[in-house]
């Protein structure tokens, strides 16, 4: 039961979305270096995701934001992104809890993350997918991918960082 206590696929996301937390608070405070922009991919469905009605039914289950050229007051705390972006011209204010992210990705330096959504405020509906977080760096993002180490004796799959590192 070592597995269930130590829950490293937790730390482990945890760790990676604090990457994306800390990358948004260092945009939020010095803006966009170069060519660096941001794709977002979060759940929708979640209830405490806060984004206008006609989004959401535009979007029902799953949205990507481009952190780019036009976007105000970014706001990043602990758990929660803040952003004013256009829509049609029109713009519109998103409050993203990290938790509600499947994805992230700079495609100017080939630099991606995949995640699992987190559960909500237990109101929300159940995630699409079922299988373990898998992250992603140094592919173009962002289509969904993962590589892993065969599996060993016991069945557990074993991730390695270094499949995706940039040689």
């Amino acid at each position: 039961m070592a597995e269930d206590f130590l829950r490293y696929e937790e730390m482990v996301e945890t760790a990676l979305r604090d990457v994306v937390r800390r990358s948004l608070a260092l945009v939020a405070e010095r803006g966009l270096p170069g060519a660096h922009h941001f794709y977002v991919t979060f759940r929708t469905d979640r209830p405490d995701v806060l984004i206008p009605t006609r989004l959401r039914q535009q979007y029902p289950k799953e949205m990507t934001i481009v952190v780019q050229h036009q976007f105000w007051g970014l706001e990043v705390d602990r758990e929660t992104l803040r952003i004013t972006l256009s829509f049609n011209n029109q713009q519109e204010r998103l409050v993203i809890p990290f938790a509600a992210l499947t994805a992230f990705a700079d495609p100017s330096c080939k630099f991606g993350l995949q995640f699992e959504a987190r559960p909500g405020n237990g109101n929300d509906a159940p995630a699409e997918r079922s299988i373990a977080p898998q992250t992603r760096a140094g592919v173009p993002a962002p289509a969904p991918a993962a590589a892993s180490a065969p599996a060993d004796a016991k069945g557990a799959e074993v991730v390695t960082l270094d499949a995706f590192r940039k040689k």
